[in-house]
C-alpha cells in the first residue's frame, strides 16, 4: 500500500453533469435507506465530495497535475 500524504480539503467549484448527480444522489438513498418516516437523511454534497476525491486519488490526479502538458492553453 502506498503512504499516506498530508491532504488538504479545499472547497471549489467543479462542473458534472446533470445526470452525475443524479446517479450520486440515487445511490447514496440506497445506500443509507428511508428512516420510519420514509425520509432520507445523508449530505449529498459530502457524497460528491467523497466521489470525486476518491477518483481524483484512484486516478493519479497529483501525476496529471504534474505534467503542464495537461494545462489549458490561453
Amino acid at each position: 500500500m502506498p503512504e499516506s500524504k498530508e491532504t488538504l480539503d479545499v472547497n471549489v467549484n467543479v462542473e458534472i453533469t446533470t445526470e452525475t448527480l443524479q446517479a450520486i444522489v440515487a445511490n447514496a438513498k440506497k445506500i443509507v435507506g428511508p428512516n420510519e418516516r420514509g425520509f432520507y437523511h445523508i449530505d449529498t454534497a459530502d457524497k460528491v465530495s467523497e466521489m470525486i476525491s476518491r477518483f481524483l486519488h484512484e486516478n493519479d490526479f497529483e501525476s496529471y497535475v504534474k505534467d503542464i502538458g495537461n494545462y489549458p492553453k490561453k
